[in-house]
């Protein structure tokens, strides 16, 4: 992405798409009882007050009435159509892992397999989005997080801290392919999660040679344990390799989470936030709600005077229900330099 002058002038700018993660398939209900839903009521509930909070995008896991995070199909289906008649204009994006939450005690914490996986291309009501992992990677979610960050809660367990420890996430090129393949079909657009500029490298390279024929939308996550850390430098370096059309937001980890949504906000980017990836304030004095952190958000960015989307303006943003002909379409619109002709110089001559 190019900042050139007047970039950072909020009337250049896109308005600011929030992305809720309300449903923390980590955490068991008794960490945060006052804001981890269970019932299938409480969880459309959950998402209905994050779209009145200011949250248009809503990240999907669901639970299973014992309180464990589901791996069935039929549940992502049943809380899907309830949060489509409940809140019609919210964008829904489905976890791509479903659930990572080990099934019981000393049990790893895990991604399902690969035709599990591709079967959320068969949701119905079908979500806008999926997101996909490039390149299979280790997920040490807990690798950044403190003591304090995890006392009391489960994750402070050793079998719990040693099951996400030792999570990876398998995402080889085949099922990449394939899993971006299966979802265009059904019109479910591929949201990107990546770890680093090599797997954004991955993505440029499928899309030159004709396999990902879609909007550039995706997201940095900053969580460290085989992803980038969250500082500034590694954060500039990511953006830069952004082409001009791609659509960004930033992801990371507990209190990490709000300062690098105020570098979102102050450079034109989209922010993330809710119990997924943060329970905290920012003093780590009290835990803090998904609905709590939204609003917060909504609060700073006013300061900035950057106004935030509404239902209709995410979805222009986010390019919703939008797909490419060819190689040669989903670079331009994407804002990647054209392929290069056969013998063509790399510095061209005069």
């Amino acid at each position: 992405m190019n900042f050139i002058d007047g970039s950072l002038f909020v009337e250049n700018m896109h308005k600011l798409v929030i992305t809720a993660a309300p449903y923390g398939p980590e955490w068991l209900p008794s960490d945060f009882p006052e804001d981890i839903p269970v019932s299938m009521d409480a969880q459309i509930q959950k998402a209905v007050d994050c779209y009145n909070a200011g949250a248009t995008v809503l990240h999907v896991h669901v639970r299973e009435e014992d309180g464990k995070g589901s791996k069935r199909l039929s549940k992502f289906n049943q809380l899907l159509a309830g949060i489509r008649k409940a809140c019609p204009e919210m964008i829904l994006q489905v976890g791509g892992s479903i659930s990572f939450a080990p099934e019981s005690e000393g049990d790893a914490a895990r991604w399902l397999s690969d035709d599990t996986r591709h079967m959320l291309a068969e949701l119905k009501p079908t979500p806008d989005q999926v997101t996909i992992a490039i390149n299979t990677n280790q997920m040490n979610v807990v690798e950044q997080m403190t003591a304090a960050d995890v006392a009391g809660t489960s994750l402070a367990q050793p079998e719990m801290t040693k099951a996400y420890r030792e999570m990876t996430i398998p995402a080889g090129p085949g099922w990449v392919e394939e899993h971006i393949r299966r979802l265009t079909a059904n019109g479910i657009q591929t949201h990107f999660q990546l770890a680093g500029i090599s797997q954004l490298e991955t993505v440029e390279r499928m899309m030159r040679r004709g396999v990902a024929n879609v909007p550039l939308i995706l997201t940095w996550v900053a969580i460290g344990g085989g992803f980038e850390a969250p500082n500034l430098y590694n954060l500039a370096n990511f953006v830069r390799a952004c082409p001009d059309n791609s659509v960004l937001t930033l992801e990371t980890s507990m209190r990490n989470v709000l300062p690098l949504n105020m570098m979102a906000i102050a450079l034109g980017l989209h922010v993330r936030c809710g119990i997924e990836d943060n329970i905290w304030n920012q003093r780590q004095t009290a835990k803090t709600t998904t609905v709590e952190q939204i609003e917060q958000l909504v609060r700073i960015a006013r300061e900035f005077g950057r106004e935030v989307a509404n239902g209709k303006e995410a979805r222009q943003i986010y390019r919703i229900g939008t797909f490419y002909e060819n190689a040669d379409e989903t670079l331009a619109q994407n804002g990647f330099a054209p392929n290069r002709k056969p013998r063509q110089p790399a510095v061209a001559s005069r």
